[in-house]
C-alpha cells in the first residue's frame, strides 16, 4: 500500500498542526532564528461584498492553516518555539451575530477539534503576547502585511518579518501522511466528477453543461470548493492553455479537454483528461493523444526522489519531437537539431508539472520566469524533487495559431515545420493528460 493510500483511515485523526509548527520552527532556527522566539500568524479576515451586506467568498490563508488546521476566519495563532506550545485564538460569541448566523464554534469545541495545546478567544491575543514575550523570548516571527493594526509586538525585543514565510513555503513541499490523504480524497472525488463529464459529453450542446456536471458531482460528495477555475475546452478552444470561458457551443468538435479538480479541507487535486466527445477519435487527434500519453508514461517512469525535474521536462520534449517527426509535422533536421532549436516549444510551451498541496501551483517550486531558454521559462518546478513531495505530470501538445505562426514566419524555425501537414491538425486544438504523484524513494 502506498503512502496514505487508505485516506479514510488516516483522516480519522487530526490535521498535524503541531508537527507542522515544529517543522517550521526548526527551519527558522536552522537559519539563525531565535530559539526562544514566538511565531505569530493571522487567519484571513471575513469581508463583505463591496456596497453590499453579503459575505464575500472566503478562502483561508494557507500559511495560517498549515500551522492550525483551522478554517475559521478572523482567528490568530502563536507558537512558542522553546516550549513548543501552539495556541489558537478564535472569535468569541457575539450575540448580534448569533441571531443571523447561529452559534459559532466554542473554545471547548475548538480544543477538541484542532491539534493545538490551548484555545482562547481573539479578545485575549494582545494580553497573551504581552504576558508570554519575556526577555527570554526576544523575537517574534511574522509575515509582512499579515499583522493587524491593533496587534502589538511592543514587548518583544526584536521583530523578524523575513524568515516565517519562506520557512512555511519550504516545509510545505514535503507532505505528511495526513496531507497526502487529503489530496488522495480530493483526487478520488474529482475522478468521479471527470467520469460523470465523460458520460454526459455525447449529449452536451455547450461547454457550460459539462462544467455544471463536474461541479454538481463534487458538491454532492461534499467538496464544495474547487482548487482552481475549471477548463472545459472543446475543439480548438483547448489550444488556449488556461481557457476559462467554458461557454462555447459543442457541435462538430472531436475532443474535449477537461482540466478540473476540487479541494478538500484546503488541499487541492489537479486532473486533466482529453477525450473524444462522441467516443471516437479522428486519425489526427488519436495520433496526438498517443504522443502525449507516451510523454506522460515515460516521464512517470523517470520520476523518483532526487530526480532533476528539469531533466524529466527535457525528456518530455524529446518524446514530443520523436512523435511529431514520425507524423511529419516536424521535418528538415535530426531530433537533436530540433531540440537545440527549441522547435518543440511551439507545440509544448508550458512546464511538465508543478508541486501540489494547499495551492494548485504549490510553494517551493523555485521557478525562473526570466530564464532565457524558452524550453524552461514556464517550468514551475526547478531543481531536484524531494521524497514525499506531490507533483503533477502534465505533458501536452497544442495547435495554437498565436504560438505557432511566429515560428512559421521565422525562416530559421519554419524550415523545421511542414505547413502542409500541420494544416490537418489545427482542429485537434490541444491534448493534455495530467495526474498527480507522490514522490517516493526508489526501492532496491
Amino acid at each position: 500500500m502506498g503512502i496514505a493510500e487508505n485516506y479514510d483511515e488516516v483522516l480519522k485523526g487530526k490535521y498535524p498542526a503541531k508537527a507542522h509548527a515544529k517543522k517550521v520552527a526548526d527551519w527558522i532556527v536552522s537559519k539563525g532564528g531565535e530559539k526562544t522566539g514566538t511565531i505569530y500568524l493571522e487567519a484571513q479576515k471575513s469581508r463583505l461584498l463591496e456596497d453590499n451586506d453579503g459575505e464575500a467568498p472566503f478562502r483561508q490563508r494557507r500559511f495560517f492553516y498549515y500551522l492550525s488546521g483551522c478554517i475559521l476566519g478572523d482567528s490568530y495563532l502563536t507558537y512558542d518555539i522553546a516550549s513548543e506550545k501552539l495556541t489558537l485564538f478564535i472569535p468569541p460569541i457575539e450575540p448580534d451575530e448569533v441571531m443571523w448566523s447561529g452559534l459559532p464554534m466554542s473554545v471547548e469545541e475548538a480544543q477538541e477539534k484542532y491539534d493545538v495545546d490551548a484555545v482562547k478567544t481573539t479578545k485575549e491575543v494582545n494580553s497573551y503576547l504581552t504576558s508570554t514575550s519575556s526577555s527570554a523570548q526576544s523575537t517574534v516571527f511574522a509575515i509582512p502585511d499579515q499583522v493587524s493594526d491593533h496587534i502589538t509586538f511592543l514587548s518583544f525585543k526584536a521583530k523578524d518579518f523575513s524568515l516565517l514565510k519562506p520557512a512555511i513555503e519550504t516545509c510545505r513541499v514535503t507532505k505528511s501522511d495526513y496531507e497526502i490523504a487529503l489530496i488522495r480524497k480530493a483526487n478520488a472525488i474529482s475522478t468521479a466528477a471527470h467520469i460523470g463529464v465523460m458520460k454526459a459529453a455525447a449529449k452536451a450542446t455547450n461547454e457550460t453543461e459539462l462544467e455544471a456536471v463536474f461541479l454538481a458531482s463534487c458538491i454532492e460528495r461534499n467538496a464544495k470548493h474547487q482548487a482552481y477555475h475549471s477548463i472545459v475546452a472543446a475543439g480548438e478552444n483547448a489550444a488556449t492553455l488556461h481557457y476559462v470561458k467554458n461557454d462555447h457551443p459543442i457541435s462538430s468538435q472531436n475532443l474535449l479537454l477537461l482540466d478540473a479538480g476540487c479541494e478538500v479541507d484546503c488541499y487541492a487535486s489537479d486532473i486533466t483528461r482529453t477525450f473524444p466527445l462522441s467516443g471516437t477519435f479522428t486519425a489526427e487527434s488519436r495520433a496526438i493523444y498517443d504522443i502525449v500519453l507516451d510523454m506522460q508514461r515515460q516521464c512517470i517512469a523517470a520520476l523518483h526522489a532526487g530526480v532533476l525535474w528539469d531533466s524529466v521536462h527535457e525528456l518530455a520534449h524529446k518524446i514530443a519531437i520523436a512523435g511529431l517527426l514520425k507524423l511529419d509535422i516536424l521535418t528538415g533536421g535530426s531530433a537533436d537539431e530540433l531540440l537545440a532549436a527549441r522547435i518543440s516549444v511551439a507545440f509544448f510551451p508550458h512546464g511538465l508539472g508543478h508541486f501540489l498541496g494547499m495551492d494548485t501551483h504549490d510553494t517551493g517550486g523555485n521557478p525562473d520566469y526570466a530564464d532565457k531558454d524558452p524550453m524552461f521559462r514556464y517550468l514551475r518546478t526547478r531543481g531536484h524533487v524531494p521524497a514525499r513531495s506531490v507533483i503533477t505530470v502534465e505533458p501536452g501538445i497544442y495547435f495554437c495559431r498565436f504560438i505557432i505562426e511566429p515560428y512559421l514566419r521565422d525562416a530559421e524555425q519554419a524550415k523545421f515545420i511542414d505547413e502542409g501537414v500541420l494544416e490537418k491538425y489545427w482542429n485537434v486544438g490541444g491534448v493534455r493528460i495530467e495526474g498527480e504523484f507522490v514522490v517516493e524513494t526508489p526501492t532496491c
